[in-house]
């Protein structure tokens, strides 16, 4: 699986260099998402840019990866998908659990959203 990561303070953008994010994929995207998990990273933004296909095993994976950091408190956001693998999800009905924003750039306010609200909550109680 070819991939960058770039980890900042609050977020780490996983980039995706792949056409399909298939059977072939998935078992790999999912062990990297829990690896950065394992490492502390608890906000995680999956850039899809480059991908233009997904298959079952690729929602597999995209849920994986949702439900590890939402179960830490985190958020997982999808940006830039292609209109496949939104029809995908939709159709899946999975537009209601995942986050997908159409840019990395409202992926980040997203996660900083996300971080503010964490905090207002931990502090009232």
């Amino acid at each position: 699986m070819k991939y960058t990561i770039d980890k900042q303070e609050k977020y780490s953008l996983l980039v995706l260099h792949e056409e399909k994010m298939d059977s072939s994929i998935a078992p790999d995207l999912k062990s990297q998402m829990i690896t950065l998990h394992a490492e502390g990273v608890s906000n995680i933004i999956l850039d899809l840019t480059e991908v233009k296909y997904t298959d079952s095993s690729g929602l597999s994976a995209l849920l994986v990866g949702n439900r590890i950091f939402q179960e830490d408190g985190g958020i997982f956001v999808l940006a830039k998908l292609s209109e496949h693998t939104l029809k995908l999800i939709k159709i899946s009905q999975l537009d209601s659990v995942l986050h997908i924003l159409p840019s990395v750039e409202e992926a980040v306010d997203a996660v900083f959203m996300h971080e503010i609200e964490k905090d207002m909550k931990d502090g009232d109680s």
